[in-house]
């Protein structure tokens, strides 16, 4: 099995599809302003936002789009004008992530793990 796509919901898809062309995702539906989808610049994943009147209830939504080069793509996506909650960092798990929200609040991690994302030392055989 193969993750293949994600879908969030938006209020406002529109200003979603400007957000995420921001992070580096190419357009490749555009049916606004109730849906788009997106492809990966790397992978075969793709990513898309539907039009909702309201969110649902709950913990809400955490994205990771990774990135080799963590330090730099923040350091360009701080250029566009995104705003982080928290800037690159060492974990404990051996990922390095940055994290911020997008215009309706799902939370991002953008992360660079390498061989640790499937390949921990803890893995489990």
């Amino acid at each position: 099995m193969n993750l293949n796509q994600i879908t969030i919901p938006s209020l406002d898809v529109i200003s979603a599809t400007e957000f995420y062309k921001k992070l580096g995702l190419q357009l490749i539906v555009d049916a606004l302003p109730r849906y788009v989808r997106f492809e990966c610049p790397n992978g075969e994943s793709t990513f898309s936002i539907h039009k909702v009147e309201k969110f649902p209830k709950g913990d809400g939504i955490t994205i990771y789009f990774e990135n080799e080069d963590l330090d730099k793509i923040v350091s360009q996506l701080k250029q566009k004008g995104i705003s982080f909650t928290s800037e690159p960092d060492d974990k404990p798990w051996l990922w390095r992530e940055a994290h911020l929200n997008d215009l309706d609040g799902n939370h991002i991690i953008l992360y660079s793990a390498g061989e640790n994302r499937k390949n921990p030392p803890w893995r489990v055989n």
